[in-house]
């Protein structure tokens, strides 16, 4: 687990492992729909293009895309919903 993802607190955790586009952000969308403003959301994927698309999907949607980081093939994002 790196040192930024682990002093970082978060509301919900999301594993969308295993899923390919677009069902990691459907899933992600959904959790955050689900969520208040200010909510951290944790996401951990495998889909290799998933950097880019929460990269977008929180350009698109204003919420803010705190971390981002890859770590043994796996993705791990944290979102504050906004």
């Amino acid at each position: 687990m790196m040192e930024e993802e682990k002093n970082f607190p978060f509301d919900v955790e999301l594993d969308v492992r295993q899923l390919a586009c677009p069902l990691p952000i459907l899933r992600a969308k959904k959790s955050l729909a689900g969520m208040t403003s200010g909510q951290v959301l944790k996401i951990v994927a495998t889909d290799k293009g998933s950097p880019n698309d929460f990269i977008d999907f929180c350009k698109k949607t204003g919420n803010e895309l705190l971390l981002s980081v890859e770590e043994g093939g796996e993705f791990i994002f944290l979102i504050r919903r906004r």
